[in-house]
């Protein structure tokens, strides 16, 4: 599970506290960035992973939050975001959220029909 991934990140590699550092170097200071990011590279080349950039974890993680039906609005409070335009960024439209959509119309409608078996006009409440 992710939660004891990024516990065990803490525990181990951040400052402790509700408003500690999530990275800190090995001084226990703020990492540079340039810094930072030869230690990125590095661990990336170690695992094989080539092209991967830092802010890549962002959007991944923003595109997987979007993917389970986050709003817009959870979207722009997770990310910090004041406005909407930011947040539609990580609401990609893909194959299967289209089929679930799909799946969740379909549900509303049998619902529907299921309380009026013979619908005049529109489904109820619609």
């Amino acid at each position: 599970m992710i939660v004891t991934d990024l516990a065990t990140h803490l525990a181990v590699f951040a400052e402790p506290g509700p408003d500690g550092r999530v990275f800190i170097g090995a001084k226990k200071a703020t990492p540079r960035r340039n810094h930072f990011n030869k230690l990125w590279r590095k661990a990336c080349d170690q695992v094989g992973i080539k092209g991967l950039h830092f802010h890549d974890l962002r959007h991944t993680g923003n595109t997987l939050a979007a993917a389970t039906g986050a709003s817009t609005r959870e979207l722009m409070t997770r990310m910090g975001h004041s406005t909407a335009r930011a947040a539609l960024i990580y609401q990609h439209a893909t194959a299967e959220r289209e089929r679930l959509i799909g799946q969740a119309v379909s549900a509303v409608v049998e619902q529907a029909r299921k309380q009026d078996p013979k619908p005049n006009g529109h489904a109820t409440g619609t």
